[in-house]
Order: structure tokens, then C-alpha cells, then sequence
């Protein structure tokens, strides 16, 4: 199912932002876009290895975590089965997971953040399930984030990333320091009270010598959040439909717009040097527009 696939690297064509470079992971499927098909190449692969028919997985009622699984589930002849937040609900994220095939057990929330515990009790005794935590977080998934290292120019100052696990974050800072690079990534965590992320990374990432301090390639910005997760202000919303208008591109009010919003504020507050040649990831994620309907229309 997955193949070789190099995702385009864009110029943007924007008034403010006229030195920035992405990476249109988006474009690389509608469904399985971006980070999802990073992220789950080769988990896809390590439950087939182990023989595996049923992969297992978390997420909220509009997760496109849920929604990659579920395809990659289908295209693979696999099961899938999700347990999903929050009262019992039916969205369009969830109607597209059920037409994939995936079923649903839906979860109060106290129960929810003992997702081993969930799995074990549905599903600990069945040899054939394969257990994917929330958002594809996982050693498996940060090896597929580091292989978009290998397909950017080595030459860039600065890539940017959202952030929510930080699975994304920990391979492309594995990826930088693997290949021996000078770039400065840039991480946008999209959680309020977000520090922790730096040490979900940290796991990930390879470390240097205990005697030698961190190299400085890992900058944190916690004050992008607008709110929390899946939380928006009306200055984010007018920069998403302001920002997709004068690009061409869409973005989404949880992940990519308060990335995109973040570099656009460090440009105007003269943080880049002249020259310094930067990019971003986008990772995808637009079906989380459905989520917000109401609040981004006009």
C-alpha cells in the first residue's frame, strides 16, 4: 500500500512570507495525507511482520488519525476498531472511518487516558490485534517523520513543524541530527502547557555525549496555541482564511494554521536573517477544517 513518494517542495508566493519553502506532505494522499502516512508506514509494516489482522487504535470523534488508520486498514485487507472519546456521536470524520470499515467503541474520558488499560481489557488476550496509541505516536512512526530529512535541500537555516504528540518533531530532529545537519527545527506545539513536548522529542531524537551540552537545534514556541487543542481565537481564524486566499493553500485552525500564523509573527518581528533559507512542514490534517466549520465561515 504505501510506495516510494516524494512530496512536492513548494515556493511560497506570499506579501510577508517570500523566503519560505514547504513541503506539501498534504498532497501526498486525501485521506492517509501528510504525517498519517509517515506515521504509519511502518507500523503498517511491523504488524505485518508480526502477523497481525486487527489494528487497534485512539482518538477523538474528529481525529484524522482515526480516519488515516481506518484507510490504510482498508487498503491493507485489514480490521480496524477505534476507541473514541466522548459520548457516543456521528460526524463526517467518523462516517468516513465507517465506510472504511472501522468500528467504534466509544469511551467516557477518565477511562480514556488508561489507553492501555482500554486495550487490554477488549482485546489483551487476542494475538491477531495490533495496538497503535493515540495520534500513531510510536519509535516506528518517528522513523518515517526522519525520512522527509532526506528530501529537503541540506542547506535549509530553519524547518518548522506543528506539534501535538510530538512524534512528528522527534524524526525530523532525529533525521537533522542523523544526517549531520546545521538546521535549526522549529517546533509549534498546537497544546497549552506544551513544555513537555521538548522531552517527548528528546526520547526519540539521538542524544550527544552526557558530558556535552544539547546541540541548539531544538526551539520550543509554547504561545501559539490560541487556546489549546483544537481551540481558536478570531486573530487565527482571519489569518487561515487570509492566508489560504492569497496562497492557494489550505491549512487547519489545529495544526498547520498556528504553525503557518507563527512564522508569519517571527517574520514580522524581524526574527530571520537576510538569506537564511526556510521551510515548513505541512502535515496535512485538513479534514479537521470539518471540525470548525461554523466557526471559519463567513
Amino acid at each position: 500500500m504505501f510506495t516510494d513518494l516524494n512530496s512536492p517542495f513548494q515556493h511560497l508566493k506570499h506579501p510577508i512570507l517570500s523566503d519560505l519553502w514547504i513541503k506539501r506532505d498534504d498532497l501526498i494522499d486525501p485521506y492517509i495525507s501528510g504525517n498519517k502516512w509517515r506515521k504509519l508506514k511502518y507500523i503498517l509494516e511491523d504488524a505485518a511482520e508480526k502477523g497481525k489482522h486487527h489494528l487497534v487504535t485512539f482518538g477523538g470523534a474528529y481525529s484524522n488519525h482515526l480516519v488515516a488508520t481506518a484507510a490504510a486498514a482498508a487498503r491493507s485487507g485489514l480490521k480496524a476498531t477505534a476507541f473514541v472519546r466522548g459520548e457516543k456521536v456521528m460526524n463526517e470524520m467518523l462516517l468516513l472511518c465507517q465506510l472504511y470499515g472501522m468500528e467504534f467503541i466509544f469511551t467516557d474520558r477518565e477511562s480514556y487516558r488508561d489507553k492501555p488499560g482500554c486495550y487490554e481489557r477488549y482485546f489483551g488476550t487476542n494475538p491477531r490485534t495490533y495496538f497503535i496509541d493515540e495520534g500513531g505516536a510510536s519509535a516506528a512512526a518517528v522513523k518515517g517523520c526522519a525520512e522527509i530529512i532526506a528530501e529537503l535541500p541540506a542547506d535549509l537555516d530553519h524547518l518548522f513543524c506543528a506539534a501535538g504528540t510530538g512524534t512528528t518533531a522527534a524524526g525530523l530532529l532525529k533525521g537533522i541530527r542523523e544526517a549531520g545537519l546545521k538546521t535549526k527545527l522549529h517546533v509549534v506545539p498546537v497544546l497549552k502547557g506544551a513544555e513537555f513536548i521538548r522531552e517527548e522529542i528528546y526520547r526519540y531524537a539521538p542524544q550527544p555525549a552526557l558530558n556535552i551540552p544539547l546541540p541548539d537545534d531544538l526551539i520550543l514556541y509554547t504561545d501559539y496555541h490560541f487556546g489549546g487543542y483544537a481551540k481558536t481565537q478570531p486573530e487565527l481564524l482571519h489569518f487561515l482564511r487570509t492566508f489560504t486566499a492569497i496562497s492557494g493553500i489550505l491549512t487547519d485552525p489545529v495544526y498547520t494554521a498556528k504553525m503557518f500564523f507563527a512564522i508569519y509573527d517571527l517574520a514580522e518581528k524581524g526574527y530571520f536573517k537576510a538569506n537564511e533559507k526556510i521551510a515548513a512542514i505541512h502535515t496535512g490534517g485538513l479534514l479537521g477544517i470539518m471540525g470548525m466549520k461554523e466557526k471559519i465561515a463567513l
